[in-house]
């Protein structure tokens, strides 16, 4: 059975032989699904240009009729669809966490339009120049929020999750992953009313007005420790490794003579 034409990117790639590579892709019809790239590690190979992380590309499919094969796609053809320079620095390392996320937290095979141009996004806004891009944790807060969203985890932002009741303007709440919303400090800060709220509004109309909502916040690390609260929860507490080689590199830029 042939399928084709599908919007992808690549997430993660392993080798399968000396020749061959399996793919993790995210694409915008099918979700994340596994392709067998057959002689794409061959120096004759066109596919090595293309099949790059972070790069928009078309992919071409074939998949095996046999019962035991039937969650992997060999790859017929692949072309680059154009977009953005490849995130550097802190860009980069920001996009792998980005790729790491899906990977643990979607499902295979199940479409999530609604996460896959907010992740385009995201990884356009991280491989824009340093000064002309808004900060890299404005996008990755962007699209945790959005993330969040589409997996049905995130609460109503504009209500008390306890008491269903509007936020008020000045009033202090903090992001729970068991409970949602709530009012008062929570061990790891909290956010004035009218913050979550632009937030929410922000919420339909793409990442990018997200990223200026997220950039008006006073402090943006309150943010960011709450949705990874949120975050670790549901990744059944487990470490991101994208987050560990993030941490080392800022400690070895810190401590470089």
């Amino acid at each position: 059975m042939k399928s084709g034409g599908l919007t992808a990117y690549v997430l993660h790639r392993y080798d399968w032989s000396e020749s061959s590579l399996v793919l993790d892709v995210f694409t915008r019809e099918q979700g994340r699904i596994s392709v067998v790239a057959k002689g794409a590690k061959r120096p004759t190979s066109q596919l090595r240009a293309v099949l790059l992380p972070m790069q928009r590309v078309h992919l071409h499919l074939t998949k095996p009729k046999g019962p035991e094969l039937m969650d992997i796609h060999t790859l017929r053809s692949a072309e680059w669809a154009a977009g953005h320079p490849m995130p550097q620095g802190d860009g980069l390392l920001a996009a792998y966490y980005l790729n790491e996320l899906l990977l643990r937290l979607l499902p295979r095979g199940e479409p999530h339009p609604e996460v896959f141009e907010p992740y385009a996004a995201a990884i356009a806004g991280l491989a824009l120049p340093t000064e002309t891009s808004d900060s890299p944790d404005a996008w990755l807060r962007a699209f945790e929020l959005r993330l969040l969203q589409a997996l049905g985890w995130l609460p109503d932002l504009t209500r008390d999750s306890v008491h269903l009741e509007p936020l008020h303007a000045a009033g202090r709440y903090t992001l729970t992953p068991e409970i949602g919303l709530v009012a008062g400090e929570g061990t790891r800060g909290s956010l004035a009313g009218a913050n979550w709220v632009a937030m929410a509004h922000a919420l339909p109309g793409g990442l990018h007005p997200l990223v200026e909502a997220v950039l008006t916040l006073p402090k943006r690390s309150t943010l960011k420790a709450l949705l990874r609260e949120v975050l670790h929860y549901h990744l059944g507490h487990q470490a991101l490794r994208s987050r560990f080689v993030l941490h080392q590199a800022h400690d070895l830029l810190e401590n470089r003579p």
